[in-house]
């Protein structure tokens, strides 16, 4: 038992600060509070278990009250067990083999050679002597545009029979440091990949590592990693089982998983002449008329034997009816030797006497044959490495309108500048971008590229606005982008869910769009952008991305205010910044910026970001079991918010403030277990929720009987906690809010258990399971199976 109870200590504590397992963590964390308190031990209010030491401590104190207490221990027994499932709340679903991934691309139909790698991977899996208890991995290393993406993913694909827990690709967009993705944002999706539910996912990196291992620990899986910029990206990466194989793409040597980890490394080289003329005939197919063989060979070896100036190349042929092979062995003969279609020299890159590089060959002569209009679309959209580049992104990036956006995209997919990898959204080779790029700022200068970036930037803002918007419709808001918004008058209940879901799905363009906006020194399109993505974070989480953003947002913000911009930005950006801090567990962090922003809002006289610094603050105590400072720092937020005078920024937003300052007092009170006081404040809260205008806010008001429920269970008043609950459950359920609807159930059940009414418990689990299975969320859903059939045993 004594393992077992520390173990509970250690997951509730850590998760503590960083809100892991949602509700049900936040009231696991709370009940270890009131444990503690019970034992007596050293008198005074305890305090959140930090250090091995202290968590030690605490667990000790537990055992030796649960020895001299029947009670106590049943007590104790129960909190160990609710506290389980939140150290494995998405294992089980991976063990059920709830999520097989798919995410290998599709592989291409005009692969040629390569048989000796998918020969070697063959020999590797076979070959008893490498490393036990860990998985295969092939390391496939050469230059740009060598193929090594297409390699790896037709290996995968030939070999996927044997690993029947499906795949998981990523393209971890290691050309430079700059744009290479951080393991934690690779961690994120993979984990949603395996079943893991997007709001329950680790904040910090290094628990994200953890469930990631778990989660593939007993899976056979093929993981393939392309475009890795080093080993620092990729052995967070690696999956725990030996039974996995991952392919690993890289132009750099990755020493440290060959010699840490077994990695067998294969160097991919040119395609042989032979090998070239088959896979450009492949691409050019049958429809063109027949060349002389010398010809043929004379363009295969202007390619250099390098797959993607082949793909390129062919591409050309393949669609323009009247390129003639004749012209395109010339043009790429001339380029070879610096010479233009008129004869006259060319500018090389690089030193004088170094060899053509094949790939920029090609794609010069395909750059050549595009119409003006085409060739300025290609520049335009290649001016950032935009992630994906999308209708929406492209049109703005070059000044055209959609339809004409998608028109010079399929063009461009059509003769091999980009690759369309999913529905109205393409991809760049990094290589192909690059040569767009250089081309944007020799042709059009950097005024022209910078304009683009904006352009980008400010369609991207207003996407993001407006999802923002619909998503969290009544929170306050800085910045011009959300002025005239509104919501539809018929508006679909599930229009929020389809916004969130619209602003998960552009969650890495929005955020190279902050990362560009700021090199171009687009300062209050920064911290706006940083602003409209507050909503997608607050409930998706993606920390990583969250904390680097909302740095650049914080610089951002205090260049544009000393250049007559919105001096409220600064402290709008900090509180947030220090939300992330909290969801990462990095207090200390959070506290500091929260501090920061106070003193920012008191200086130019903002009181309703002061009062939200302040909340902040109080939100951060109450995680660290600080209830008397939590509420403290509640009262004084409430204070500065009745300070907010008529005409004064956030005036309008005052009533519904004060209503949350009101349940968070209550809340604060409760823990403190001044329950009369508690249930008098939060009964203000709720009324002030239902006196807000549009019929008030159900929702609020749902969370405000969920925390009368938790004051009356704690008081002791079952029947008074069941009253509550059942008015939560009537909120929840006109709220539309289903993830909390499901916790509302499981928490009045738990009332029923307490209560000995086990019929009435099964009634609202299977509603929890119901609620929990409609919304995605595995964990709660095995939670309420496995009490159910213990009911049921």
């Amino acid at each position: 038992m004594t393992g077992l109870v520390l173990s509970a200590v250690g997951t509730v504590a850590s998760g503590a600060l960083s809100g892991a397992g949602g509700e049900v963590g936040r009231r696991a964390s709370e009940r270890l509070y009131g444990l503690l308190g019970r034992t007596g031990a050293d008198g005074g209010d305890p305090t959140l278990p930090v250090t091995g030491a202290e968590r030690t401590a605490a667990a000790a104190r537990l055992l030796e009250h649960a020895r001299s207490s029947p009670e106590f221990a049943r007590e104790v027994r129960e909190w160990v067990r609710e506290a389980s499932w939140l150290e494995v709340r998405t294992v089980p679903a991976v063990a059920h083999g709830a999520s097989r991934p798919r995410m290998l691309p599709p592989a291409t139909a005009v692969f040629t050679d390569r048989a000796d790698v998918l020969a070697r991977i063959t020999a590797l899996l076979d070959d008893e002597s490498r490393a036990p208890g860990a998985p295969a991995i092939a390391a496939l290393v050469g230059p740009g545009g060598i193929g090594k993406t297409e390699a790896a993913v037709h290996c995968a694909s030939e070999l996927r029979d044997r690993f029947p827990d499906g795949a998981l690709f990523a393209d971890l967009r290691g050309a430079s440091a700059g744009t290479a993705l951080a393991p934690s944002d690779v961690l994120a999706r993979f984990l949603e990949r395996l079943g893991v539910p997007p709001a329950m996912v680790p904040g910090d990196e290094a628990r994200q590592r953890d469930l990631y291992r778990d989660c593939t620990a007993d899976r056979s899986l093929i993981v393939v990693l392309d475009n890795a910029h080093g080993d620092a990206q990729v052995v967070p990466l690696l999956p725990a089982s030996p039974g996995s194989l991952v392919l690993v793409t890289s132009r750099h040597r990755l020493g440290r998983l060959v010699a840490g980890h077994g990695a067998r490394s294969y160097s991919l080289g040119p395609l042989s002449t032979e090998d070239s003329i088959s896979l450009m005939r492949r691409i050019v197919g049958d429809t063109r008329r027949a060349a002389p063989d010398a010809v043929v060979r004379a363009v295969a070896e202007g390619t250099g034997g390098i797959p993607l100036a082949v793909c390129t190349t062919g591409a050309g042929l393949a669609v323009r009816e009247h390129l003639s092979w004749e012209r395109v062995a010339r043009q790429l003969s001339d380029r070879i030797h610096g010479h233009d279609q008129e004869g006259g020299a060319m500018r090389r890159q690089g030193p004088d006497d170094a060899p053509a590089d094949p790939v920029r060959v090609s794609q010069d002569a395909a750059y050549a044959e595009l119409d003006p209009d085409c060739a300025a679309f290609y520049r335009a959209i290649a001016v950032w490495a935009w992630p994906t580049v999308t209708v929406r992104c492209a049109a703005h990036a070059a000044g055209v309108g959609e339809e004409d956006a998608r028109r010079l995209l399929e063009q461009l997919a059509r003769v091999h500048l980009l690759e369309e990898v999913g529905e109205e959204r393409y991809r760049f080779h990094d290589l192909t971008r690059a040569h767009a790029r250089e081309l944007a700022v020799a042709e059009d200068g950097h005024v022209h590229v910078a304009a683009a970036v904006r352009r980008v930037a400010v369609a991207e803002l207003r996407f993001a606005a407006a999802a923002d918007f619909r998503v969290l419709p009544l929170r306050w808001r800085l910045g011009p982008a959300f002025q005239g918004l509104t919501l539809p008058a018929n508006r679909d209940p599930a229009d929020g869910r389809h916004a969130l879901a619209g602003l998960r799905r552009e969650r890495e363009n929005l955020a190279a769009v902050v990362r560009a906006a700021a090199h171009h020194g687009f300062n209050d399109l920064v911290w706006q952008l940083c602003e409209a993505l507050w909503g997608l974070h607050l409930l998706l989480g993606f920390h990583a991305q969250w904390i680097d953003t909302h740095l650049l947002g914080v610089e951002a913000a205090r260049r544009d205010a000393a250049e007559f911009g919105d001096p409220r930005a600064v402290g709008r950006m900090l509180t947030q910044l220090a939300f992330a801090y909290m969801q990462v567990g990095r207090a200390a962090e959070a506290e500091d910026a929260l501090g920061r922003a106070r003193e920012a809002d008191r200086d130019c006289g903002h009181r309703r970001g002061e009062a939200t610094a302040v909340e902040a603050l109080g939100l951060l105590r109450l995680k660290q079991w600080e209830f008397a400072e939590a509420q403290r720092c509640f009262e004084e937020a409430r204070e500065i918010t009745a300070g907010i005078g008529p005409g004064e920024a956030g005036r309008e937003d005052v009533p519904r403030a004060t209503a949350l300052l009101e349940h968070h007092i209550g809340r604060a009170l409760a823990k403190q277990r001044d329950f009369p006081a508690a249930v008098a404040r939060l009964h203000d809260a709720l009324a002030r929720f239902r006196r807000l205008p549009d019929g008030g806010d159900t929702y609020n008001a749902g969370r405000v009987y969920m925390s009368l429920a938790e004051a009356h269970l704690d008081a002791g008043e079952l029947d008074l906690a069941g009253v509550c609950l059942d008015e939560a459950v009537t909120a929840m359920t006109g709220a539309g809010a289903a993830r909390q609807l499901a916790d509302t159930f499981e928490m009045r059940a738990s009332c029923h258990r307490r209560s000995g009414r086990p019929a009435a418990e099964a009634t609202d689990l299977r509603a929890a399971a119901a609620a929990y299975e409609d919304g995605g969320d595995r964990s709660g859903l095995d939670r309420v199976r496995e009490r159910l059939a213990e009911l049921e045993a």
